[in-house]
């Protein structure tokens, strides 16, 4: 199934995806949600981020040919780093080239998203605790990252973290194709088998740190190829048994 936030008119709602049509839900994804009857149009809406979590749990060198690229060894446990819910935006919206920086890379990513309270979960159990997986794009400013010492600048502006177009609730995780393309040139070409730490491992690792919220979102690592965004660039992120997270650069 694929969950999908949207606006139509003043309204923001909840729904399922079936081809061309969205089902409307009552209520949100985590209490059960039943479907009104409704029927829209999906060209007569608009696509929210599929999620508004209290936090996004990122992880950093999770390839070992990213961590190559960046000049590191693979670490021997995950490296998470948090960016913050105001980053977060859904598929068609702009991300903001901030003018504190002079190189923001774009980063895509295979996001876990979670369905109900998880705390010191077992990775053999992390299954129960996922709603489904998107699409991410882990925008970053280079050298700001490399500057501050830290990421937290440098992953938190606002519109640094696009996610969608929708939640796909039946994906298999462990091997699917992880891709970017950059005005339609691909830059970044994966497949998740390639993480060091696989889903449930980061969803245990990062359980047994912080308590993970329904609809929070792990990040899962990004592979080798990032590189630079200008704007009026359109930033493509497709994940296989997904989709397509499409997403504009522009001057802010």
């Amino acid at each position: 199934m694929r969950l999908v936030r949207f606006r139509s008119g003043e309204r923001i709602a909840t729904g399922s995806l079936e081809g061309d049509f969205v089902r409307p839900l009552g209520g949100t994804f985590f209490d059960d949600p039943l479907p009104t009857g409704e029927e829209i149009p999906l060209d007569a809406i608009r696509l929210l981020a599929p999620v508004l979590p209290s936090k996004v749990v990122a992880v950093g060198k999770n390839y070992a040919d990213h961590a190559a690229e960046m000049g590191s060894d693979v670490p021997e446990e995950p490296v998470i780093f948090l960016k913050p819910s105001t980053s977060v935006i859904g598929t068609g919206e702009p991300i903001p080239y901030p003018p504190q920086s002079e190189r923001v890379d774009h980063e895509a990513e295979l996001a876990i998203v979670i369905g109900r309270f998880a705390r010191r979960v077992r990775a053999e159990e992390a299954g129960k605790f996922v709603l489904g997986y998107t699409c991410a794009n882990d925008v970053t400013a280079r050298d700001l990252q490399a500057r501050d010492g830290q990421w937290t600048r440098a992953k938190g502006f606002d519109g640094f973290c696009p996610l969608g177009p929708w939640i796909e609730t039946e994906l298999d995780p462990l091997d699917v194709a992880v891709e970017c393309r950059v005005g339609g040139d691909t830059r970044q070409a994966a497949r998740t088998s390639s993480l060091t730490f696989g889903p449930s491992e980061l969803l245990e690792f990062v359980s047994s740190v912080m308590t993970l919220l329904p609809g929070d979102v792990i990040l899962t690592g990004t592979p080798a190829g990032v590189g630079p965004l200008q704007v009026g660039d359109r930033v493509e992120v497709e994940v296989e048994g997904i989709g397509i997270l499409e997403n504009e650069v522009v001057a802010s």
